[in-house]
């Protein structure tokens, strides 16, 4: 059985859904212990970002809001929906849309960074303190050998 998935974007300038992606980040917050941003912090970055919804039968599944230099901000995935390959999809558009992708990951969320070493990410720095509650963050890039590098292999055959 396939599912819809749809692609929404929100310009930056735009607030659109940025209730439901926040509670969306406060859910895997309480559940996970990550994507500890406060409201306005989230509602600012939001505001200012190109942010990309993936909704699957309606319901928000997932986002990334982007700055426009191509670092993200956010990447947040529903629980319900990881292992579907939704965050893949959301760093290609990323990827696609920008000639360089960076983000920031803390070092105890090891899911993510299992997932951003998956689909390319290469860590370049560790960055004692990052965060807002003194926590450790890993600086990293999307490699060469990521999903663009990837894709033009593909697109080469």
């Amino acid at each position: 059985m396939s599912v819809n998935v749809d692609l929404q974007v929100v310009g930056p300038g735009d607030a659109a859904e940025v209730e439901e992606a926040w509670r969306l980040k406060e859910r895997i917050r309480a559940e996970e212990g990550v994507l500890k941003q406060r409201r306005g912090f989230f509602h600012e970055a939001y505001r200012r970002s190109t942010v990309h919804l993936l909704r699957v039968g309606g319901d928000l599944a997932g986002f990334v809001a982007t700055r426009s230099d191509g670092y993200i901000l956010f990447l947040a995935i529903a629980p319900d929906y990881r292992g579907e390959g939704l965050g893949r999809r959301l760093v290609e558009t990323v990827a696609d849309e920008h000639d360089r992708v960076t983000c920031h990951a803390r070092t105890t969320n090891e899911e993510a960074l299992v997932f951003y070493e998956r689909v390319g990410f290469e860590m370049v720095r560790r960055i004692d303190g990052y965060y807002e509650d003194d926590g450790d963050a890993f600086y990293l890039r999307l490699g060469d050998g990521g999903i663009r590098g990837k894709l033009s292999e593909f697109i080469r055959r």
